[in-house]
């Protein structure tokens, strides 16, 4: 975990950067905490950086209501405003993905930019039901009920033998708030719903990013998440799996600070 946490409401966070500089908002993923980005923060070090713990994970504290894509949007509305945040460039991996275009629709005025890094879309009917299964097995049996395949679907097999991510996210899953995460999961599984069929609703600058061989939120999801945002392009990193970020940051600090710096 982070050593600094300062808090607010409830929500454990890092601000770090120029004061005066724009500001980039970071969103983990589901089971992981905002430690996560570690490996590309060095990256940014023109920009203000702000960092946090969605409900229930790393620091924070559970959420105050059921879960749902608008509490996790408003847990970083509520948190920007507190700070004197005007607006930011909103970067979110997985359900973060999910997140940050749930709050560019509820809180446009709020968003320079989005980045929506390896975050699911339309899965189909099969693969829907896949992802519900998976988020029944999390309720019923915890939040390691599925961890090790997990671990298969977001690591290439090289880096998931000698590589330091998988023992990291290990750490990471085992300080998640039991019942946030069984609600995090049923959002994951269910909030790519209310996220479709909002053709150009979103019209701020973004950039989609996805690996080429993530299972759970592919190239093509990648590809409609565009097609459904003006202003939008596509990168499909080469090889890696879900948790690309993890496995090669440069491959994703490079593009995003590219987009970044053009937005």
């Amino acid at each position: 975990m982070s050593t600094t946490q300062p808090v607010f409401n409830g929500t454990s966070y890092d601000l770090t950067g120029p004061v005066d500089a724009p500001v980039v908002v970071l969103i983990h993923g589901l089971g992981l905490c905002r430690d996560v980005f570690a490996d590309i923060l060095p990256a940014f070090a023109d920009f203000r950086v702000l960092s946090y713990d969605l409900y229930g994970h790393g620091a924070s504290a559970p959420p105050p209501n059921t879960a749902s894509l608008t509490v996790y949007a408003d847990q970083l509305a509520g948190l920007m405003g507190h700070l004197g945040i005007a607006s930011a460039h909103i970067v979110g991996f997985s359900i973060g993905g999910m997140i940050n275009r749930r709050f560019a629709l509820d809180h446009p005025q709020l968003v320079k930019s989005l980045t929506i890094l390896n975050s699911p879309h339309d899965r189909g009917t099969d693969a829907q039901a896949v992802v519900e299964a998976r988020a029944k097995s999390v309720r019923d049996q915890g939040a390691f009920s599925t961890f090790d395949a997990a671990l298969a679907r977001w690591f290439t097999p090289a880096y998931l033998a000698t590589g330091t991510g998988p023992a990291l996210v290990r750490q990471w899953r085992e300080v998640v708030d039991a019942e946030s995460y069984a609600q995090a999961a049923w959002v994951l599984a269910n909030g790519v719903v209310e996220l479709t069929g909002r053709d150009g609703e979103i019209t701020a600058p973004t950039l989609v990013m996805t690996c080429e061989n993530d299972s759970g939120s592919t190239p093509n999801m990648s590809h409609n998440i565009t097609a459904d945002i003006l202003n939008a392009r596509t990168i499909i990193v080469p090889d890696l799996q879900h948790l690309g970020l993890m496995e090669d940051p440069d491959a994703f600090s490079a593009p995003i600070l590219t987009f970044l710096k053009g937005s």
